[in-house]
Parts: structure tokens; sequence; C-alpha cells
């Protein structure tokens, strides 16, 4: 089983819920299970997202969203997701998640971002364009300009979704 990046957009009373039934529950099951229409796998994605805005020059104000909304905050305590045999991410770092305050900044950061124009700044051969990327991406079948636009669109459009409707983002490696 492959760890891959994975983002629920839920509501605060989703959220709370969960915690409630974690404290009540004997062995802190907070019954874990957002819709699967608000989840997004962002496969290995992550760093090569993070990779291409570096080398395409991005500014720093949207670096830092594409960032926040990869990585998220640790100011909303989680913990009642980290409880063993319950834990939503036994694989990798804690789950983090971004206010829904967070979220439409993110969003509107991340709608202000020329994802191809960052693409455009790498060499047009994709083994060359791999290999300045790193972190894998000369593993990625056909290159992995396609794989990165892909994941990129689908983060864009997940925080787009996510500010229309108020809810928060937590974020986690499964």
């Amino acid at each position: 089983m492959a760890v891959t990046q994975q983002l629920a957009r839920i509501t605060a009373e989703y959220l709370a819920s969960c915690r409630q039934s974690a404290d009540a529950s004997p062995d802190g099951d907070p019954p874990w299970n957002p819709p699967s229409a608000d989840v997004l796998d962002l496969d290995w994605a992550p760093l090569l997202i993070e990779r291409v805005c570096e080398l395409g020059g991005l500014d720093d104000a949207r670096r830092s969203a594409v960032r926040q909304a990869l990585e998220g905050d640790t100011a909303i305590d989680l913990a009642f997701l980290t409880t063993h045999p319950h834990a939503i991410a036994p694989f990798g770092p804690k789950p983090t998640a971004l206010s829904a305050a967070h979220v439409a900044r993110v969003a509107e950061l991340l709608e202000q971002i020329d994802f191809p124009a960052l693409l455009a700044a790498l060499p047009t051969d994709e083994a060359e364009a791999a290999a300045l990327i790193g972190n894998n991406a000369d593993k990625i079948a056909g290159g992995p300009s396609k794989y990165v636009l892909r994941h990129f669109s689908a983060l864009r459009e997940f925080y787009r979704d996510a500010s229309r409707r108020e809810p928060l983002v937590v974020l986690w490696w499964d």
C-alpha cells in the first residue's frame, strides 16, 4: 500500500462531532469518514508541485499559499485523530488543518497562479525537467509535466470549492 497525501473538506460541526465521539469512545474512535466527494488524494505530487513553483520563480506570497495548501497548520487541535488504533495518519506526520478563513485566502492565491507558465520555465525535454525537479519525478510514466499540472489543478479546484462552502480542510498522509 502506497502512502499518499489526503485532503478532506469538512465542516467545523463534523470535526466537533468526531472529537466528541472520540472523547466518548473507550478506545478513542472518532468515526472519521468524510464523504469521498470531499476527499482529494494528491498521490506523491506535493513535493513536485512545490519544486515546480520554486523552479518557475513563483513569488513568496503564492509559494507560501501553496505550502499552506499542502501542509496545513497545527493551530487546530487534531490530537484525537492520532489515537491508536484509530489514527488516520499512522504512516506519516500528524494531521493538520486550515480554518475556513485560511482556506479562503489560500484559494484566492491559488487562483492567481499560472501553473502552465511555471512549467514553461522548465526544460521542454521531460527527462531534463524530471532531473531538475528531482523527488523521483523521473519515475513518472510520461514525464512529470502533465502529472504535476493535473494534481495542481485538482488542488486548486478542491480549495476553490472549499472556499465557497466555508469548510475546514484537514490534511494527512495515508
